[in-house]
């Protein structure tokens, strides 16, 4: 399989133009994460070094095809002095099937801080590796992402709250080291935060699979961190109705640092023929 330093790497074809690479995939349709760290990685390329990503806020329009690279269109919409964005378009066959708007922030400004802090949670050596844990089927979808290490919360082992509706707590990090680029570690977050998010609104929904895909997808970084590094990415969903659930993660890294916060919305839809690319969005 692909590693995400091959995943990340977009070609310039032209000013602004950038082409994301395609690999063999067991999934029927492109992972969202991969869309989104590509487009990330695409609108970074046209920032100066002294402006660092601190948002993005991103539609998933149409599916994918895995076998297939995607174009990726980049807008330069604002260059100031504090903050720059850009708006990246993701083509397939001349239709876009994702588009993003992206913030940059200088790396020198200073201001107030405070931060909510890391919820408990058992240290990720103490939980088993989720791989080793899944069926023959997940395995052969999970090996999409053999490269990250995904460690579930047990319920039981969760402090929660009576006050939210689903909860879920999920250690992740990428198992070989990575290289320094803070850029590079932004990109593979973008990349896994779309990993287990929506699965979380299914927490109080045993034995119910809903048809499942991710529609929008927002992120902030805050602080720096190492993707290869142990983060807790503390998942809630607020609210599912109308075939549509809310999801919104917090991450944390091993010293209790808040680091980057994420949003989406997904279809959460029930009461209609699951399609045959279900098992691949299980996750999702």
């Amino acid at each position: 399989m692909a590693t995400i330093e091959e995943i990340l790497q977009v070609e310039a074809i032209e000013k602004d133009i950038y082409r994301g690479p395609s690999f063999p995939s067991h999934l029927r349709r492109t992972f969202g994460g991969q869309v989104a760290g590509q487009a990330l990685m695409s609108a970074t390329r046209t920032v100066s070094d002294t402006y660092g990503v601190h948002s993005l806020h991103g539609y998933f329009l149409r599916p994918g095809n895995p076998d297939e690279p995607t174009v990726f269109l980049v807008d330069r919409i604002r260059d100031g002095r504090s903050f720059t964005t850009r708006r990246v378009t993701g083509i397939q066959d001349g239709e876009a099937i994702f588009m993003m708007s992206a913030s940059f922030h200088v790396l020198t400004d200073h201001g107030i801080q405070h931060q909510d802090r890391m919820p408990p949670a058992p240290a990720p050596d103490e939980l088993p590796d989720r791989l080793n844990e899944l069926t023959d089927e997940a395995k052969a979808v999970f090996k999409e992402w053999q490269e990250f290490d995904l460690r579930v919360v047990p319920p039981e082992q969760m402090a929660t709250s009576d006050y939210f509706a689903a909860q879920q707590r999920v250690w992740i990090r990428h198992r070989r080291r990575l290289p320094d680029d803070q850029v590079f570690h932004v990109g593979t977050l973008a990349y896994m935060s779309d990993m287990t998010l929506l699965g979380s609104s299914k927490v109080p929904h045993p034995g119910v699979e809903p048809q499942a895909a991710s529609l929008d997808h927002a992120m902030w970084f805050m602080r720096p961190f190492r993707a290869d590094e142990w983060l807790l990415y503390d998942q809630t969903s607020p609210s599912a109705d109308a075939g549509r659930a809310l999801t919104q993660g917090r991450i944390f890294d091993l010293d209790g640092r808040m680091v980057a916060a994420v949003t989406q919305e997904g279809l959460s839809r029930t009461g209609r023929p699951m399609p045959t690319d279900q098992h691949a969005r299980q996750d999702r």
